[in-house]
This record gives structure tokens, sequence and C-alpha cells, in this order.
């Protein structure tokens, strides 16, 4: 059992002109499954592919065409929700939510509102400052992504590409448990870690592939406690849903802007409109898009061309069995493991990839040394290049090398920087460079103390003064380390240096 305890997060409170105010946000996230093929027909997912290029016969709603669904896309819902240790549910049913868009050519999309494929479970959301909120999962449900309206290609036309249409969208849905919008941010971050390491999707906000809509609704402090005993929304204030948020940034300043906005109508003596918005980042403002509809306004039913979808719990207890280690848990164990600091933990576990580069390194070896020489030097170096670590020049076995070199004294700090930089842009065995181009570090105390005399001896009035003043026993520790070309051992040199000048 994972020891994840700490302190909740302060409430943010956002000062009216008249009160105080506090934020209820909760967040309906639309993860796009990651699968070759689309939730009810063959035709491929991939990104980028010319318009109308990924659309099967029931993609594009031909008469008599029937959905069949594609086992892999429920494998992977199941797999999400085991990751957000979810209830599993052995029986779920699709429904049609009808409503009319351009880009919908079947006129409904075919969902999972009353009975979804997972239930209820939790995100633990960490603030990087020792505190967390636990967010409560609702639900998650499988649906269709429609197409997409294109509008700047033709001044008098919009033209529709259908390569989305009936691609596999996993929503998550949370309860309204957080509390500002540096929480929703992390929030957002969490999950899309935990898909990530999961593998069921890949988190890409740009390409559309994760986006959130998000409701915001304000309440004086001590409404939400209320809420919480008697889980009655009256205590709540009116929700705002920000629709098709795909930016960390921006999520955190609609959030913002739409608090103020409700806060700004309320102590005006008015009442806000439950309704759905878009945040404009240009304009930083929220704007209304439509009312808010209720799930009768859809008019679901069941879907009448798709049986119920039934399980077996031996198929979610092998899929369980596959689960990779998740982020909350390979944290913990690096923290305990390699003695890694909570920070260098957290940013070594971050994304998948990471975790398994560290490792590597860190494997045999001083992990607090390891975690140093991954985040500062080889982060630092990647970053200033553009590149990720799946395209380090660097490999683990390469910076584990240079690690074993300063653990066993054979080069310096230093002079392991210098090699670095080598291996980085020439590549080659740490040993044999440090061999082949006279990097080895001196540790020969005999000649490091006759390089010690000879600085001693021509500079009798620096000596006077060290023997006064020892802090500037420094100095002779530097020309005796440019005397020797940064080779010398540092901890021998100023050793000897300090013998020298006491004696």
């Amino acid at each position: 059992m994972l020891d994840l305890t700490y302190d909740t997060p302060k409430i943010k409170t956002i000062a009216g002109a008249k009160h105080d105010w506090e934020l209820v946000i909760g967040m309906e996230v639309h993860a796009q499954v990651s699968s070759n093929a689309k939730l009810f027909s063959g035709a491929s997912t991939q990104f980028g592919n010319e318009p109308n290029a990924n659309v099967a016969f029931v993609d594009a709603a031909m008469p008599g065409m029937l959905p069949v669904i594609n086992e892999y896309c429920v494998e992977q819902a199941v797999r999400t929700g085991l990751g957000l240790k979810a209830e599993i549910n052995l029986r779920s049913a699709f429904d049609r939510k009808n409503y009319f868009y351009p880009d919908l050519p079947q006129g409904y999309q075919i969902s999972q509102l009353y009975h979804p494929i997972v239930g209820e479970g939790e995100v633990l959301v960490e603030m990087g400052d020792g505190t967390a909120r636990l967010v409560r999962i609702e639900r998650i449900h499988m649906e269709q992504d429609a197409g997409k309206s294109i509008h700047d290609m033709d001044p008098n036309m919009s033209f529709v590409d259908l390569n989305r249409t009936g691609v596999c969208l996993m929503e998550i849905v949370s309860r309204p448990d957080i509390r500002g919008p540096e929480e929703a941010a992390a929030y957002i971050a969490k999950l899309r870690q935990i898909l990530r390491y999961l593998g069921t999707c890949d988190g890409n906000m740009q390409n559309g592939n994760l986006r959130a809509d998000v409701n915001v609704s304000i309440c004086r402090p001590g409404q939400y406690e209320k809420y919480q005993e008697t889980q009655d929304f009256s205590h709540l204030g009116t929700r705002c849903e920000i629709k098709n948020m795909n930016s960390m940034r921006f999520i955190q300043q609609a959030i913002d802007v739409e608090a103020r906005r409700q806060i700004a109508i309320v102590e005006g003596g008015g009442t806000v409109d439950q309704e759905t918005r878009l945040y404009d980042p240009d304009k930083v403002e929220t704007r209304s898009m439509r009312s808010k509809e209720e799930a009768h306004d859809y008019r679901y039913f069941p879907d009448p061309d798709l049986l119920p979808l039934e399980i077996e719990q031996a198929w979610v207890d092998d899929i369980a069995n596959t689960l990779p280690e998740l982020p909350d848990a390979k944290k913990a164990r690096f923290i305990a493991e390699f003695g890694l600091t909570d920070y260098d933990a957290s940013v070594l576990t971050a994304e998948v990839d990471t975790a398994t580069f560290f490792e590597k390194v860190a494997q045999g070896r001083d992990g607090k040394q390891a975690a140093n020489w991954v985040i500062n030097e080889l982060f630092g170096r990647l970053k200033k290049d553009d590149r990720d670590i799946t395209d380090s020049p660097v490999s683990p076995d390469q910076l584990g090398g240079i690690v074993d070199l300063i653990g066993k004294g054979d080069i310096s700090g230093k002079i392991a920087k210098d090699l670095f930089e080598i291996i980085y842009t020439e590549g080659g065995d740490p040993a044999e460079i440090v061999e082949t181009k006279g990097m080895k570090q001196v540790t020969d105390t005999g000649a490091i103390e006759a390089a010690v005399d000879e600085i001693i001896a021509a500079n009798p009035a620096q000596v006077e003064k060290a023997k006064q003043n020892p802090k500037l026993a420094g100095w002779f520790v530097g020309q005796v380390m440019k005397a020797t070309g940064g080779k010398a051992n540092p901890k021998a040199v100023n050793e000897i240096v300090a013998k020298k000048l006491d004696g």
C-alpha cells in the first residue's frame, strides 16, 4: 500500500466588490483512445491524413451500414478505468444522443448515458508544495467523436472533414472536487500522465486528442462544505460549461475569467444562466455558445443497432495483470529505492520514457548522483537543443559510464562535464575516451604534492596571507588545478594544501 498522505490545498478565494467567493470546478475530459481503428469501423485513426481519407461507409452514415464494436477500444477503456482505481461495469450499453451538426453525418452520436463502461474512481492530484487534492471520478463512458468543419478555406462555403468521425473517445467525468484554476490544470496534467503510462491515450492536446469541458460555478465560503455533507447541489452556484479547452494555460485563464464574470452578475443582483460558453484567449473573455441542454433535450434512447455490452470478470482480471507501474507507485519506489527527493522523483516520473531512462542509469549506482546527471546535465542540454528524451544522443549506458568514472575517482566533476559534452556531440565509450584523451584524474598524491610545493615556493607573500586568513587557501587549490589542467583530485589537493599551509 502506498503511503500517500498529503495536506489538502488551501481553497482559492476571489474577492468581489461585496464578498469573498470560492470556486467549484468539475471537468469532463475527452481522451481519444489510442487505437489504429475507430470505435465502430475499421477506418484508420491516423492523424494528418488527407481530408476524408479515413472514412468507412458506417462513418459516413451510408444507408444500411451497421456499427460493429472494436473490442480493443473496449479493452483500452477498461484499462483506463483500472488505472484510475475505478469500478468496471461488466454490463454497459450504448445510447443515441440526437443533435444536428454538419460534421455529424448520422444526426446522432453513439454514446453511453445510462450504463457506462466504467464507474466511480479517483485521481490524486499533487500540487508540488506537499499538498494534494483527491478528485473523484464519477464515470467514464465511450462515445464517437464528430468530424471537423473548416471555415477558412473559402469566403462563401464551409468544408467538412470526416476523418475524426467515429474515432473512439473516453469521456472522463469528475465530481466537482476541484477548487481553483491551478488545481484544474494539475488535474489535467495528472490525468494525462496516467493515460500516457497506461498507453490508452497519447495525450496530445495540440492535435485535440485530449481536451476538456470545464464546469465552473461560485459559492460563498462554507457553502461547499454543506454540499459535501448533503450532496445537495442547491448549496452551489449555477454552473457554466466552458467547451473544448486544449491548453493548460488557457484552462486556468478561462476559469478565472468566468468566475469573475459570475461574481459580477450575482453581486449586481442578477442570476447566472446555465449555459455552454467558449473562451476567447485574444479578448480574454468567455462568450455564450448556447443554453445548456439537459439530457432530455438530446432525446437519448438505447441504440437499436447495438446489443448491451457484456464482458467477463476474468477478461478484466487479465487486463489488470498487464497494467504497468503507475506514476504514484513509481514515484514512491524511486524515493525509497534511490533516496531521491520528492521533487526529483516527480520530475523523473513525469513521463514514462524519462522514468525508464533514469532507472537504467541508476541501476546499481548512486541514485542521487544519477538523478543529478539526468535532470541537470542531460535535461538541460536536451532542452537547449529542443530535443526529447527518446531522441537523446547520450544513452543510459553512456551516462551510467560517466557516473561510474566519477564514483571510481577516475575523473572529477569538472572533467565529467567535459566528457559529457564529447559524448553528446561525438558519441563513444566514456572509459575509452578518458583513456585515449588523457582525461584521467591525477590521484597520485606525490605528483599533487610536488605541484603544491611548486606553487607555494613561487608565492611566498600569498603564503603569509593564507596563514593569517585560512580562507585564502582556495587560491592555492585553484592554482594547482590550473597547473594540472584540472586533472588533479580536488579532495586530495585541498587536503595537501591545508597540510602544507599549516606546517
